[in-house]
Parts: C-alpha cells; sequence; structure tokens
C-alpha cells in the first residue's frame, strides 16, 4: 500500500514532466480514439489525451486528500482537547456544535458547503476540512478526558505548570496516536468526497482535470469513449485502497494493546 501511494505522488509530483500530451489540448481530429501507442488511455469527446488528464488530475486529487484531513485534524484537535481540558460550560457548546455537524453525512455536509461557497480550489478545502473536523473533535475530546485523570498531570497542576504547557507538553503529544490514525484513514474518505463533489460540479471546475470531472465528463460520452471513466475509477480504487490498508496498518503499529 506504501509503495502504491508514492508511486502516485511520484506522478503527481511528476506530471509536467512524464505527462505525454497537454492535457488541456483539444483536437477535432483526434476524438474519441480508442487506446495506442500513441495514446495509452485513448481520447475523450474533445480529442484531448485520456492519460495525461489523469497524470495531472492526480495532483488536484491527492493535494485535496492530504491538505483537508491535516487542516481538519489541527482545528478538531484544537476543539477536543479545549473541550475536554476545560469542560464546563466550553465542553457543552463545543459538543453541541459537533453533534449539529456529525447530524449530517459527511457527503450531504459537504454537498450543502460546496452549493453556497461554490467551486474554487480554498473553497473545496474548506468543505472537506468541516466535513472532516467533528470525527477529530470527538476522538480528541475523549482522549484528552482519559489522559486529564492521570497522576502526571494531577502532578503538573498542583505544582503550578501553566495550562498552555501542560496541553502541549502532556496531553497533545499522549493523544497524537489516534490522530495520525485517523488523518490517514481519512485521506482515503477526502479523496473520495473530492471525486464526488467534481463528479456532482462542486468541486474542481473544468477544464482543470482532477479524477471526479474526468469520470462527469466520461458519463457524458460513455459510448464514445469509457476510457476515461474506466481509467479514473481505476485510479481512484486504487489510491482508496492503499491508504485504507495504509491507515490499518498505521493503527495496528501504534496500539499498544495490538503491540503487546
Amino acid at each position: 500500500a506504501a509503495l502504491i501511494i508514492a508511486v502516485f505522488v511520484a506522478v503527481a509530483v511528476l506530471a509536467p514532466w512524464i505527462a505525454p500530451y497537454n492535457p488541456l489540448a483539444q483536437s477535432i481530429l483526434k476524438i474519441n480514439q480508442t487506446p495506442s501507442w500513441a495514446h495509452w488511455l485513448g481520447t475523450d469527446q474533445f480529442g484531448r489525451d485520456v492519460l495525461s488528464r489523469m497524470i495531472y488530475g492526480s495532483r488536484n486529487s491527492l493535494i485535496f486528500g492530504l491538505l483537508s484531513p491535516v487542516l481538519a485534524a489541527i482545528v478538531g484537535t484544537t476543539m477536543g482537547v479545549v473541550a475536554g481540558y476545560f469542560g464546563g460550560a466550553v465542553d457543552r457548546v463545543i459538543s453541541r456544535l459537533v453533534d449539529l455537524l456529525l447530524a449530517f453525512p459527511e457527503l450531504l455536509l459537504a454537498i450543502i458547503i460546496a452549493a453556497a461557497l461554490g467551486g474554487g480550489f480554498w473553497n473545496v478545502v474548506a468543505v472537506l476540512t468541516v466535513a472532516f473536523v467533528p470525527g477529530f473533535a470527538r476522538v480528541a475530546r475523549a482522549q484528552t478526558l482519559s489522559v486529564k485523570q492521570e497522576p502526571y498531570i494531577e502532578a503538573a497542576v498542583a505544582v503550578g505548570v501553566s495550562t498552555p504547557v501542560i496541553i502541549f507538553r502532556h496531553i497533545v503529544p499522549n493523544i497524537a496516536a489516534p490522530i495520525v490514525v485517523l488523518v490517514t484513514l481519512w485521506v482515503a474518505s477526502a479523496i473520495r468526497l473530492e471525486a464526488s463533489l467534481s463528479f456532482l460540479g462542486l468541486g474542481t471546475q473544468p477544464p482543470i482535470p482532477s479524477w471526479g470531472n474526468i469520470i462527469r465528463d466520461g458519463l457524458n460520452n460513455l459510448f464514445g469513449s469509457p476510457w476515461p471513466i474506466i481509467g479514473a475509477g481505476f485510479a481512484i480504487t486504487c489510491v482508496v485502497l492503499a491508504f485504507n490498508l495504509f491507515g490499518d496498518a498505521v493503527r495496528d503499529a501504534l496500539d499498544p494493546e495490538t503491540a503487546l
């Protein structure tokens, strides 16, 4: 799984050098061509090389997949730690906000926010980040409540250690493992959600390629050329499965009960 992820990341980074054609270049003479040595995955209804569009599309899909869970982890962990450590009214307000967001499935919440904000890079990042924040907040809050009861936290409070030092030196490092596991698992979900939003026309906007809008374009030309759907669908399946397997491995490695 790690090897597959590394290959896709390398393809995304090296896209300008390994893509055989300009992903935006159209040609009326090359419309709906079948796979050949010149075009390994054929061409679409505009004569664009499908392989080149997939290679460039991997950049958007992986950037969204990696950036959104990291931002969500920062925001959600901050909310969860604050709620769990301080408790009281702060905990109740944050918990109710998280419960409100959790009332909507991730895809439905992403669609609602994307429809309000529109397309665009940072809008899609914001949409995916908001969709993932509640999960991180809940995990961070639960872990903080557990760690806060440990003797070393009580000792730190007793000797007068300041609250920010306790949080950043003692609590955050001890709740980092489940957060890291959640990030690795939700990268796959972020890639899937971005593809879904792009397929619905709410994510990456044409002509910029992403795996989601490549499938959308291919669906409109299914009988002319099925290769965009086959290629992009296979890429999404491979990456999502690889990140899920990698996340499971990270969870097993960081779980003390499994290690024992």
